[in-house]
């Protein structure tokens, strides 16, 4: 599975629990049932997503926001620009960019063929009310891939707001080409470029 694949299935294996047992878990318990939640999710139901692929579009996007800060993902990617947004254009940019997140994590997911998953104990992070959870993802032949889970406490919840594998994170992935195309096109050309991505994630 290439490095990209394993970028976005590790951002997957945090979907699929409901807020209420979400709320109730540590970070590291969070982490590892909803992995296998997921996971078995994706075997139990292989077959008809088989038979209909934007089945997996269906089950991520009803799955993942609330487990994820997508505000909080898309201003720190957009950066220091995000000041100059109007609040209608940082709506449509956290719409955009989640649905490009989405759509790029289910189609990974679909690739997922038994890896192993080792989870780790949560460390506290580098802010106050944050916590990081690595893990490993292992194949047969293949070195271990860390990828690790940042966390934030959101109102009593902890949510994903950055996930960094062999020490890249998806936030800083994103930052250089949000910046390279907001001062070629400006925001507008930003919310432009995503929407489009978003129709073409595969």
């Amino acid at each position: 599975m290439k490095r990209r694949q394993f970028f976005a299935l590790g951002v997957l294996l945090m979907t699929a629990v409901s807020a209420a047992s979400l709320a109730a878990q540590s970070p590291s318990d969070l982490v590892r049932n909803t992995a296998e939640s997921m996971l078995s999710t994706l075997e139990a139901r292989r077959a008809e997503i088989d038979r209909r692929p934007q089945l997996i579009y269906e089950l991520v996007g009803r799955n993942l926001a609330p487990h994820f800060d997508f505000e909080l993902i898309t201003q720190s990617a957009v950066g220091s620009d995000w000041r100059k947004a109007t609040p209608a254009q940082r709506q449509a940019l956290v719409d955009a960019f989640r649905e490009v997140l989405v759509r790029t994590y289910a189609t990974a997911l679909l690739k997922y063929s038994g890896q192993e998953i080792v989870y780790q104990t949560a460390k506290p992070g580098t802010r106050e009310g944050t916590v990081i959870v690595p893990t490993q993802v292992r194949a047969p032949g293949a070195a271990a891939i860390p990828v690790d889970y940042r966390l934030h406490n959101k109102r009593g919840t902890w949510k994903v707001y950055d996930v960094v594998i062999e020490n890249v994170s998806l936030i800083s992935n994103y930052r250089g080409q949000f910046r390279s195309i907001i001062g070629r096109d400006g925001i507008d050309g930003l919310i432009k470029e995503l929407r489009a991505k978003s129709r073409t994630a595969t």
